[in-house]
């Protein structure tokens, strides 16, 4: 078998994600589970229903809360290195579902101290217009106000300092060390950093679920050693898959292949070349030979980006499966499928980005959530 790499930095090859499981220690989402989860939410997520969240920590455990009405809270976080696209912003959809389901407080952390250490030429300047930028596209999601809070870790660290250090106190730098490959060369700012990111897991009295792809997992690590001795839960996660690059189904969409990316920004022609040009085709060399033979979509990146998250109903879904694997219909008309489906999404985010700058304050200082937040000294 081909060999893969899952980590918080790099994410190539084939995936298996059943051995994924086995090696990063963590629980499947199986039918039970996943019924369970769609019975508390009063409704089942085809994002949840097709597999594309298929890994979990704890997730039981915060059933159990939440059925006893404890409840939990949720918590994510964007790193403000560039622009936002498509592939950002899936975790996010379902985030806001687990909000609204179980109506949950969410915690966002824009980590601009985090990529001003690790990205050499990013300027402090940058940092704080790609934060900017980013959240607009996160509140343009549709996030609660009421229950959301999104704050940069340089502004809100003088609310959090003392639990930051008493959580450093705790952290080993060889642990540290061993979880996020730190060396010599490494700046001690960014050795450091990982402590600020388990903050916002002990925001609320409650244990913390956290929906995220699975290469973030071993950030949760340092905080599953340290909650119970700080007086704290374990967090809960929730691990999605990959959206495939455009060039194929191995790996994930990345930022540093800026042309094979679908950007929140793109404009209409933008997608269509990208997709027409890029999208990996699971069809056949000739329209004669498609017709006798047919496609195949689980190699077809178009039929899988509707499968995750471009086409939520099953049936449509389950006729565009059987009439491209069937040969009724080309890799053409099934590119054109999925530009409509991203340009109207895209369309409908513009729109919602634009409102979204006269809703930033009421998000990071004066909404009801934000104003009890800025209250707060941990």
């Amino acid at each position: 078998m081909a060999e893969f790499t899952v980590n918080p930095w790099e994410v190539s090859g084939a995936i298996d994600y059943d051995k994924l499981i086995k090696d990063f220690g963590t629980k499947k989402i199986d039918g039970q589970l996943r019924q369970r989860l769609s019975d508390d939410a009063g409704e089942m997520h085809h994002m949840l229903r097709r597999g594309y969240f298929f890994s979990h920590r704890d997730l039981d455990l915060a059933l159990d809360d939440y059925e006893k009405k404890k409840g939990f809270f949720l918590y994510t976080g964007r790193g403000p290195s560039g622009p936002m696209h498509i592939g950002h912003l899936i975790p996010l959809v379902f985030t806001k579902w687990m909000q609204e389901r179980f109506g949950a407080n969410l915690y966002i952390e824009v980590t601009d101290d985090e990529k001003f250490l690790v990205k050499q030429n990013m300027k402090w300047e940058d940092t704080q217009k790609y934060s900017y930028e980013n959240i607009l596209d996160m509140i343009a999601v549709g996030l609660d106000a009421k229950k959301t809070f999104i704050f940069k870790d340089s502004e809100y660290v003088k609310n959090v300092y003392p639990l930051l250090l008493k959580v450093a106190k705790k952290t080993t730098f060889s642990t540290a060390k061993a979880v996020f490959g730190f060396t010599d060369s490494s700046n001690i700012g960014i050795i450091f950093y990982p402590a600020y990111q388990v903050v916002p897991t002990f925001f609320e009295n409650k244990r913390c679920v956290i929906p995220a792809a699975i290469d973030q997992d071993p950030y949760w690590r340092i905080q599953r050693d340290v909650a119970e001795g700080l007086g704290f839960y374990k967090t809960a996660a929730v691990h999605s898959r990959f959206l495939p690059p455009l060039t194929g189904v191995e790996g994930k969409m990345s930022s540093s292949a800026a042309d094979t990316a679908i950007w929140l920004t793109d404009d209409e022609k933008t997608v269509k070349n990208k997709i027409n040009k890029y999208a990996f085709s699971g069809g056949r060399i000739s329209v004669e030979e498609h017709r006798k033979l047919g496609g195949n979509p689980d190699i077809d990146v178009s039929y899988q980006w509707l499968s995750i998250f471009f086409e939520p109903d099953d049936a449509k879904l389950k006729k565009i499966h059987d009439d491209y694997e069937g040969g009724k219909m080309l890799t053409g008309e099934l590119k054109q499928i999925l530009i409509e489906k991203i340009n109207n999404f895209l369309a409908a985010h513009s729109e919602k980005r634009e409102k979204a700058r006269e809703l930033v304050d009421e998000f990071m200082y004066e909404g009801e959530l934000a104003k009890q937040m800025w209250k707060k000294q941990f």
